[in-house]
């Protein structure tokens, strides 16, 4: 008797045929290029520049202060809607390092399990069938998942170099501006490093007001910016509150993605729809990792660190992709290096588009790297590599560079 369940799964999952798909989406290939690659090169490193996780653990404070609050009695239990100090924490913070207006903790900030949990959850307070989020592409696309699991439509903006990889709001036609109830934007972005400025976070906001479009701003690698530049949050810009909020996460700037702390912030009415769903799917974050969390809201010069590790890293990265031909220039923030893909190279490898190229890194130069071939074939590269210090770190970019050569690759 064929079993009954197959034909249970919900269609957002893929229903009848679920399990059954054969595509090989593109992280499964570069693991099962990887997995090749270091079976048939056993006496050679696989340098992997995919990853999209510091190489850092959390400072050892941070750990002291998960430890000792691990130990009392009254942090045991479900916090549900969070903390009342680290939501106090996150106020100040966004004062403290991006000057935005007082945020009122109990009402204007929430936390989550990590940004993530928060994107897939937000959808499930604003959007009904038809409904439109706009996301920009390449991205992180969760916001949009869940808006397509609750029967609503995403529509795509595509991030081009010749616009600094912003999105061109302008593209949208009156039908898709009427039905949108969410706009996703992140900056610093990934993948492609670039950064927001106020002149466009103000665009963003009239476009919000004139549309009646809420805005969430993914604010992940918001503090990881390079060379001077002050870290910049959509909430900065005045009347960004009246339209929409941000999305803070400890996960990069505080080396702590495993730990899974985050919080929203802004908008009094979208927090408490936040809230709301959130309480129907989670008991809340463990109160000890939300009072470690409090350690580093209150200690953002632990980010300083990191920073400027990862500024290193990009500078050294250019230089090396540069020798062997690339066009490519530092980022303004994240830890990610997004460049143009070549088409092939000089001993008569040719690439149809990015992912072919990745293939080819991973294969022949035992680099792994990911392809995004969204809006034009480019790659990205990540500065987390694992080197302990600086001397570490140069001996990583000399094998990169030992590796890819000098002027091999071929650009259009």
């Amino acid at each position: 008797m064929e079993n009954y369940i197959q034909d249970m799964f919900a269609e957002r999952v893929g229903g009848s045929n679920f399990g059954k798909d054969t595509k090989i989406y593109k992280f499964e290939k570069i693991k099962r290029a990887k997995r090749a690659a270091m079976k048939a090169n056993p006496e050679k490193e696989l340098i992997d520049m995919g990853v999209g996780e510091p190489d850092w653990m959390a400072e050892p404070e941070v750990i002291e202060t998960l430890y000792k609050e691990a130990k009392k009695w009254e942090n045991r239990g479900y916090t549900d809607n969070g903390v009342t100090g680290f939501k106090a924490a996150a106020g100040k913070y966004m004062e403290k390092v991006y000057n935005t207006p007082k945020l009122n903790p109990e009402t204007e900030i929430n936390h989550g399990i990590g940004s993530k949990p928060i994107l897939a959850l937000l959808p499930l307070a604003f959007i009904n069938p038809g409904d439109i989020t706009i996301i920009t592409t390449p991205g992180y696309p969760v916001l949009g998942t869940t808006t397509q699991s609750l029967g609503g439509e995403v529509v795509e903006l595509p991030l081009l170099e010749e616009n600094d990889f912003l999105p061109d709001l302008t593209q949208l036609t009156d039908d898709q501006k009427k039905r949108a109830k969410l706009l996703y934007i992140n900056y610093p972005n990934n993948p492609t490093g670039a950064a927001a400025t106020e002149e466009f976070y103000k665009e963003v906001i009239k476009f919000a007001k004139e549309n009646n479009v809420i805005v969430v701003s993914d604010e992940a690698y918001s503090a990881l910016v390079f060379d001077g530049a002050k870290p910049l949050s959509f909430l900065t810009v005045e009347g960004a509150k009246e339209v929409g909020v941000a999305i803070q996460s400890l996960s990069k700037a505080y080396n702590m993605t495993g730990w899974r702390i985050a919080f929203i912030a802004g908008n009094e009415l979208v927090v408490k729809g936040f809230a709301t769903v959130k309480d129907n799917n989670d008991s809340g974050q463990f109160a000890a990792i939300q009072k470690a969390g409090i350690y580093c809201l209150e200690h953002p010069e632990i980010t300083e660190k990191t920073v400027e590790k990862y500024s290193r890293r990009h500078t050294l990265l250019v230089d090396v992709l540069k020798l062997a031909g690339f066009k490519v220039k530092k980022p303004k923030g994240t830890f990610y290096l997004y460049v143009k893909a070549p088409i092939g190279t000089k001993s008569g490898e040719k690439f149809v588009n990015a992912e072919e190229f990745s293939q080819y890194m991973i294969k022949e130069k035992m680099i792994s790297t990911v392809p995004w071939d969204d809006a034009g074939n480019y790659v990205r590269f990540s500065v987390t590599f694992v080197a302990n210090g600086i001397e570490e770190e140069k001996k990583v970019i000399e094998e990169i560079k030992n590796r890819l050569g000098q002027g091999e690759f071929i650009f259009e």
